[in-house]
């Protein structure tokens, strides 16, 4: 797989250009995997009970062979300026989108799995420039996107450790590279654990930390008791109910990705439907409302960029690999997180406000009866909308 990078390979402090142009042998290479896909029986059961449908899996997987545009894609990403650069050892490749108004703050947002820089592509706009989406020019924001380490155009890693605790030390350190000495953290699933991390290691640097698709920090660790469930609200009794089917019915992935990353690699780095199939159950299952179809929530030619990331990348094993690091490295912090945080709760989440504010400077609490785990690409006006609410007192 091959992108063209001006001046090749960064070294020590360099930023460098990146201009993404995956070669049209890979592109052949992916169209003849689609083209001679072996297809299993279906099992039987309810759809989607035992896994991803195959007769589902078989029209998207065609789709995707006969319809996509790959390159329309790359053309939509190279729309926006992207640099590559050395941290602790690890390539990390970044967008890094500055807004036309002076007085922009200067944010760092972080995706997760199974997600990429590609979430973000529906919020760019709004964020750098509120006034051309009907806001106010005072809510600009200079955004740096970057590919987590192990995941897209910064994987593979070449190193272990790489766990949430030190990718939030390289966000501030790439965030002081580019010249911000004050700015904000946002993210969902793991960037809903990058971000405090980002605060914790930037201390007065990180002016706030926003969070969705949050979970470890802001659930309950262990069981709940009766007597604390009778003093709940139902929508706090539904986020729980969630939490144990996840527990119960969702967490397979979990297991294998934090336990037997490389075993799990070889199925997925070398068949593109089992790859499709990994990434659009969690598409299926996280995505609001879950009785419906993935495509129903997020576009269905977007959700299909975002598998390409990982397909083109090789980067399947690597990405499951924080899973198995963040587990490894016993890396969960319980020390409080003083710096100003927000939480926007979506239909699909499950972050409870009592078990946050054991955590976290809860000053910003959102919840929404709509949107699912990917937010930014199923409900961007609201993630955008709360995004900037909060930043705005914190200026």
């Amino acid at each position: 797989m091959s992108a063209s990078v001006d001046n090749v390979v960064s070294v020590s402090n360099d930023i460098t250009p990146f201009h993404l142009e995956i070669a049209q042998s890979d592109l052949d290479y992916l169209q003849a995997r689609l083209t001679d896909a072996r297809w299993p029986a279906q099992q039987p059961g309810q759809p989607w009970s035992r896994g991803v449908p195959v007769a589902y899996l078989r029209e998207l997987a065609e789709y995707w062979r006969a319809s996509y545009d790959w390159r329309a894609a790359e053309a939509e990403l190279n729309k926006f300026p992207q640099f590559t650069t050395e941290i602790d050892g690890q390539r990390i490749h970044f967008m890094h989108v500055r807004s036309a108004e002076a007085n922009a703050t200067p944010l760092i947002i972080t995706h997760g799995w199974p997600g990429s820089i590609v979430e973000f592509l529906d919020v760019i706009g709004p964020l750098t420039d509120p006034a051309a989406y009907g806001g106010d020019p005072a809510d600009a924001f200079h955004l740096v996107i970057p590919s987590l380490p192990g995941y897209g155009f910064s994987g593979p890693v070449t190193d272990t450790g790489w766990n949430a605790a030190r990718i939030g030390k390289a966000w501030v350190e790439l965030m002081s590279r580019l010249g911000y000495m004050r700015f904000g953290a946002q993210g969902g699933d793991w960037g809903a654990f990058v971000s405090p991390e980002v605060g914790r290691a930037g201390g007065e640097k990180v002016i706030g930390v926003h969070v969705n698709a949050a979970t470890f920090g802001f659930i309950p660790f262990g069981p709940v008791s009766d007597d604390e469930k009778a003093t709940m609200t139902e929508s706090e009794l539904a986020r729980l109910d969630r939490l144990a089917d996840f527990n119960s019915e969702g967490n397979g992935f979990f297991q294998i990705q934090a336990t037997r990353p490389q075993t799990m690699t070889y199925g997925l780095h070398d068949s593109p439907i089992g790859q499709l199939a990994w990434i659009v159950e969690k598409f299926k299952e996280w995505t609001f409302p879950v009785t419906d179809l993935p495509e129903a929530a997020v576009d269905r030619d977007r959700m299909l960029t975002n598998v390409m990331l990982y397909w083109l990348t090789g980067t399947a094993g690597s990405s499951a690999g924080l899973y198995y690091e963040s587990m490894h490295t016993r890396s969960w912090h319980t020390t409080p997180l003083a710096t100003p945080t927000g939480v926007a709760v979506f239909a699909r989440d499950v972050a409870i406000r009592r078990y946050a504010e054991g955590g976290a400077n809860i000053v910003h609490w959102s919840e929404f009866d709509r949107g699912g785990h990917f937010a930014a690409m199923e409900v961007p006006d609201l993630l955008v909308a709360d995004v900037r609410a909060f930043f705005r007192s914190l200026r």
